[in-house]
């Protein structure tokens, strides 16, 4: 029996006997009290908590490989220890009362156990503490159609999403359906009744919980993560049908993501799907996490709004590439390129202007806009 499944027997002993356990649980409290977002634990060195300025590790010694072990067996269920074997890691979810619900990646590391721990909220962020623009309220606010909200990981999409769906929450009488793979945000009936699915603990895969939700009676639909062409197939077909359909993409701006999306299917059926894009489509939103001034971050951001200039690119291959110039010239329609969602922060003095020039698309033609705008651009 190899290491894992030795540490598998112990918590059939009841690792929470283990003096390492209540600890454990003590530094999600020191994570939540502190308003830290995730807890790291790894041999060799002590418990980590991320803050917005970086990883501060608690006042513990470095934690041992049977430490973690212990840990792991006390949070891995039963059911979920030989995904943890075969695989290297696992995702679950980790509640301590009166704490909070956490989500966690449980990991091999150099042959011993790490695990990441992030807190998870109840509700969505409001659109104002994200500073997001009335073109994302007004995305949420569609009755019908597909919004995807893309960026590379760890560039806010999850929140985004959690604050459209928190929206939505609040102001519409609907039926919302989740699919996340895992669940990050927790939501609570509001004025919408809400049912949150999660890969791995209430469903096999996101197709098969696709499938089952328009059998569920849904207005709205999110899918964490469009991962395959059959996925891709039935969220269009679902935005055809008159839901809702929210979805992330892991492209860095709206041209990029229309021609992901139309290169899931095989050639021959790219212009049906360029034809199927086309209609369904309300907006697209990109985003980039920019450092604020105060030590947080802040999303700058390239929204489409599907008009029909935006359509008619999006059903010629010949022409997608002139996307990005009808978002710059769309403002009037809610768009706005990176560039101008950078200007407007710098302005604002919610970052710098060292800060912009380091996320920037086209760094000339910003300092030529800051220069319009009566700013000074650095030497």
């Amino acid at each position: 029996m190899g290491s894992f499944g030795i540490a598998r027997e112990w918590s059939r002993l009841d690792p929470s006997t283990s003096p390492i356990v209540p600890e454990f649980n003590a530094w999600l409290h020191e994570l939540v009290r502190g308003e830290g977002s995730d807890l790291h634990v790894k041999v060799g060195s002590p418990p980590m908590i991320r803050m917005p300025d970086g990883l501060h590790r608690l006042d513990r010694d470095p934690l041992s490989p049977i430490e973690t072990k212990v840990i792991a067996a006390a949070i891995v269920p039963e059911d979920r220890w030989r995904e943890l074997e075969e695989r290297g890691e696992v995702d679950l979810a980790y509640s301590v009362p009166e704490v909070g619900r956490f989500r966690v990646n449980v990991f091999r590391q150099r042959g011993s156990i790490s695990m990441v721990l992030r807190k998870l909220r109840f509700g969505g962020p409001s659109f104002e503490e994200l500073g997001l623009p009335e073109a994302v309220r007004s995305l949420a606010e569609e009755h019908r159609g597909l919004v995807l909200v893309t960026g590379p990981t760890g560039s806010g999409k999850t929140t985004t999403l959690a604050a459209m769906i928190d929206h939505i929450n609040r102001t519409r009488p609907v039926h919302i359906v989740t699919i996340e793979d895992p669940i990050e945000v927790l939501h609570r009936d509001q004025l919408a009744s809400i049912n949150q699915r999660e890969i791995g603990n209430d469903t096999g895969d996101f197709l098969t919980a696709l499938r089952a939700a328009l059998r569920q009676d849904p207005d709205v639909i999110l899918i964490g993560e469009m991962r395959d062409t059959e996925t891709v197939r039935a969220a269009i077909q679902a935005a055809e049908t008159g839901h809702l359909v929210l979805s992330t993409l892991h492209t860095v701006d709206a041209t990029e993501t229309v021609n992901r999306v139309i290169d899931f299917f095989p050639p021959f059926q790219q212009k049906q799907v360029r034809l199927a894009l086309a209609g369904t489509l309300r907006g697209i939103v990109s985003q980039r996490l920019v450092p604020t001034v105060d030590g947080s971050r802040i999303p700058a951001l390239e929204i489409l709004v599907n008009t029909g200039r935006v359509a008619e690119r999006i059903a010629d291959p010949d022409r997608t590439h002139e996307i990005k110039d009808v978002i710059a010239d769309g403002e009037y329609y809610g768009m706005t390129t990176f560039d101008r969602s950078l200007l407007r922060l710098v302005q604002e003095e919610r970052v710098t202007v060292e800060a912009a020039l380091q996320a920037v698309s086209n760094r000339h033609d910003f300092e030529l806009a800051m220069q319009q705008a009566g700013l000074v651009v650095p030497a």
